[in-house]
């Protein structure tokens, strides 16, 4: 079941632009290894979903993932061969958005190798470039 807000304040929103990078939600802090977007972009539901689903069947039911984003931006969309006018469109899919420096999915309680090659598996599922990061450590 992809991800959607239970309810909203208002069904259609308007289109805003996404140009610095992120401020909150920029480091490790649930799990002790993450997944940080380098680019900016509007994630859909589908594929949080995508990756939260490569990520647990490589898993094999260790660890925990979380993730960090939550797709609560309608984006809506006319039907192909529509002409103009006739108003906005219904909502099509839900995005999360996501800024440069935005962690999107973290794990715990599994070794480094395996988070590594789960998190490499989970960035082939996203339309921007990842890196993997690890937990710092403060003095």
């Amino acid at each position: 079941m992809a991800l959607m807000p239970k309810r909203v304040k208002f069904r259609k929103e308007m289109r805003r632009t996404r140009d610095r990078k992120a401020t909150k939600a920029n480091y490790v802090a649930y799990g002790d290894y993450g997944l940080q977007a380098l680019e900016g972009c509007w994630l859909t539901a589908r594929q949080l979903e995508a990756g939260r689903i490569a990520a647990q069947h490589y898993l094999k039911r260790q660890g925990k993932v979380f993730i960090r984003v939550f797709p609560d931006k309608p984006v809506s969309k006319k039907p192909l061969e529509t002409r103009m006018g006739k108003g906005k469109a219904e909502v099509d899919y839900w995005a999360a958005r996501v800024r440069p420096g935005t962690m999107l999915y973290e794990i715990a309680g599994v070794t480094e190798t395996v988070s590594r090659e789960t998190m490499v598996r989970v960035a082939m599922k996203m339309p921007i470039r990842c890196r993997f990061v690890g937990r710092r450590v403060s003095v």
